[in-house]
């Protein structure tokens, strides 16, 4: 199980995401383009019933290359219909007009389906994380509850952002307890991508549970004495010994964010009761905390506010809210649907 989602206000609605993949449109903001030559090919997909590993290994076996010589700056949701660049390190005779797109059968369900929006060559792999952002279409159905609240949220919520959780597609099926299992003492799993996917769902849960018990105790938008401090659009992070009224204006204005931790070796550099309390949670979820530590993981902290680029919604028929945002590396759009509406189930 992972760390339940606190909000700092009663959720309005109650409803159901993603009852289609169409529900859940994700594309990708590229922090670079393609130039038309080079070494590696770049190419957009599009997709929908498959997860991003499921085309990495397409790509791979199309190419006539090792799983390895393929990259993506970040994974996507399998049900959803979503917008991603890969890249590609191989021959330069390579021609996806010629690969052959996966058929629904025993590997790939009957309505999935992908195809290759665009492509060029480039000098460079796609590394990860390097986009600007994600735009998302989402369309929560079913609804029930109080409109007029809700409305008054969004505006609160694209005015001042909502508690930055990782999403539950961070966690996988099962990813949670399988690292718990691993990091106990457990078997290691044997691919590099595997082992990823398991820290990443250890360090996502610590991360939740501390920004849960901020949000409880009122404080998850708040700069304290001891914070290791996000200015807001950078991944620059300060210690903030202490809290002046300079300080706190700037965390009003969204200048700068506290921030939380993505647990691993090393300092986390924070102080007085932020360190108490994420000791805390350490000591409650000790086998993830010194797993990840014991892998050398290195420690490195995240805002714990997520605040919109952009968010505009519209109700286009009674019990059906369309959402449109536009949010930053990292950031999941389910953080702005959960804090607006409690899921009441998914197909």
């Amino acid at each position: 199980m992972t760390a339940a989602a606190v909000w700092p206000w009663v959720v309005p609605l109650q409803g159901r995401l993603k009852v289609s993949p169409e529900d859940f449109r994700v594309e990708e903001l590229p922090a670079t383009l393609p130039e038309g030559a080079g070494e590696h090919l770049w190419l957009e997909i599009e997709k929908r019933g498959l997860n991003t590993e499921d085309v990495a290994l397409w790509i791979a076996r199309s190419a006539g290359v090792g799983r390895g010589a393929v990259s993506y700056a970040g994974r996507k949701d399998r049900h959803a219909v979503t917008r991603q660049w890969f890249s590609v390190a191989c021959a330069p005779e390579v021609d996806p007009a010629s690969w052959a797109v996966p058929e629904p059968g025993d590997a790939i369900a009957a309505d999935a389906w992908l195809r290759v929006r665009r492509h060029a060559r480039h000098a460079r792999k796609l590394r990860t994380g390097h986009l600007q952002g994600n735009r998302f279409c989402l369309r929560l159905r079913e609804l029930e509850g109080e409109p007029e609240e809700a409305e008054r949220l969004l505006v609160r919520i694209r005015a001042g952002g909502v508690p930055a959780y990782f999403g539950e597609q961070r966690f996988g099926h099962d990813n949670l307890r399988r690292a718990e299992t691993w990091l106990g003492g457990g078997r290691r799993p044997r691919g590099r991508n595997q082992r990823s996917l398991l820290l990443s769902a250890a360090r996502s849960e610590l991360f939740n549970a501390v920004l849960a018990e901020r949000v409880r105790r009122g404080d998850w938008d708040r700069i304290l004495p001891g914070e290791r401090v996000n200015l807001a659009g950078s991944a620059s992070v300060f210690t903030a010994k202490t809290v002046d009224a300079e300080l706190e204006a700037r965390a009003a204005r969204l200048d700068v964010h506290p921030t939380g931790p993505l647990w691993g070796r090393g300092d986390p550099g924070t102080g007085g009761e932020v360190r108490v309390l994420e000791d805390a949670v350490a000591t409650q979820h000790e086998v993830l905390a010194r797993g990840l530590e014991a892998e050398g993981v290195k420690a490195a902290r995240r805002s714990l506010r997520l605040v919109p680029r952009a968010l505009d919604w519209e109700w286009e028929e009674a019990g059906v809210l369309r959402l449109d945002l536009e949010l930053g590396p990292g950031e999941y759009a389910t953080s702005v649907a959960g804090a607006l509406m409690q899921m009441s189930g998914e197909d």
